[in-house]
């Protein structure tokens, strides 16, 4: 009797597990069918040059504001944690190069990354399936105009060219922020400070930063359209879909980001 429940446990068990395994598989072989229909699409005309500067107005200019919030206070309180440290050595001239550098490479991209995955990736996903539930994708494919030429494709441009601007931004506010802290607050000496950070710091880290931010924004974009138009069920459709984006979309930015620390410190 116990070796019949131990064999229908484990019978059921693969089951379970198969199905997990080919669940997967669909989606990801659907989600990589969406990449290429993006690609395909993308390179075809009519350009949608008008919904391209909307998106990247709504991605860009209208995240400016909390990108340099969250940079001002990131430099300054990663400033005055570094000197706290460093103090203790009196080494701490060399505030300006490690926040310069660990913004450049690290912060700047990721941060950005998750708080656009947090307003744009959420709002793609809510504006596309909006649309999904109430038929007005069906009236656009009925009219003869593709929904991911339309919807998909300026939406992904739009992040992958506003992401690099305003991690770029990031990184000046943030840099503003690290001084006004070390030189005016801690006392460092100014030139002792800048000297410091021209001897460590390197364009290349400042284009690793820039090279991050622009395939997050790629991932982030990607996502939130895709779980866009895979929402079904109404409202609470939405809701899921929008969850996933965001959620997704962070994860990947994190995830992503190590691989791509890992290739492009050896290539830059």
């Amino acid at each position: 009797m116990q070796m019949e429940y131990i064999k229908r446990f484990n019978i059921n068990f693969i089951e379970s597990l198969g199905k997990v395994v080919l669940t997967n598989i669909k989606a990801m072989g659907k989600f990589s069918s969406y990449i290429g229909t993006l690609f395909y699409w993308g390179m075809r005309s009519p350009y949608r040059h008008k919904l391209l500067w909307e998106q990247i107005y709504f991605i860009g200019n209208k995240s400016l504001f909390i990108i340099i919030l969250t940079s001002s206070f990131s430099g300054m309180v990663f400033a005055y944690q570094t000197y706290i440290g460093f103090s203790v050595i009196n080494a701490d001239s060399f505030i300006g190069p490690i926040v310069a550098i660990s913004v450049a490479k690290e912060l700047a991209p990721v941060f950005t990354g998750l708080v656009v995955a947090g307003r744009c990736g959420a709002a793609m996903a809510a504006q596309i399936g909006t649309m999904k539930v109430t038929e007005q994708i069906d009236a656009l494919e009925c009219m003869g105009i593709n929904s991911v030429q339309y919807l998909g494709v300026p939406r992904v441009l739009a992040c992958m060219i506003s992401m690099p601007l305003l991690a770029a931004i990031f990184i000046l506010i943030a840099n503003i922020g690290s001084w006004v802290i070390g030189v005016k607050l801690l006392l460092i000496d100014d030139v002792l400070y800048f000297s410091k950070l021209s001897d460590f710091m390197r364009m290349g880290m400042v284009y690793e930063g820039l090279v991050k931010s622009f395939v997050f924004g790629f991932l982030i974009s990607v996502i939130g359209t895709y779980q866009g138009f895979q929402v079904k069920g109404g409202a609470e459709g939405v809701g899921k879909g929008t969850n996933l984006a965001v959620v997704w979309g962070m994860v990947m930015v994190l995830v992503v980001d190590f691989f791509l620390t890992s290739i492009l410190t050896k290539i830059l």
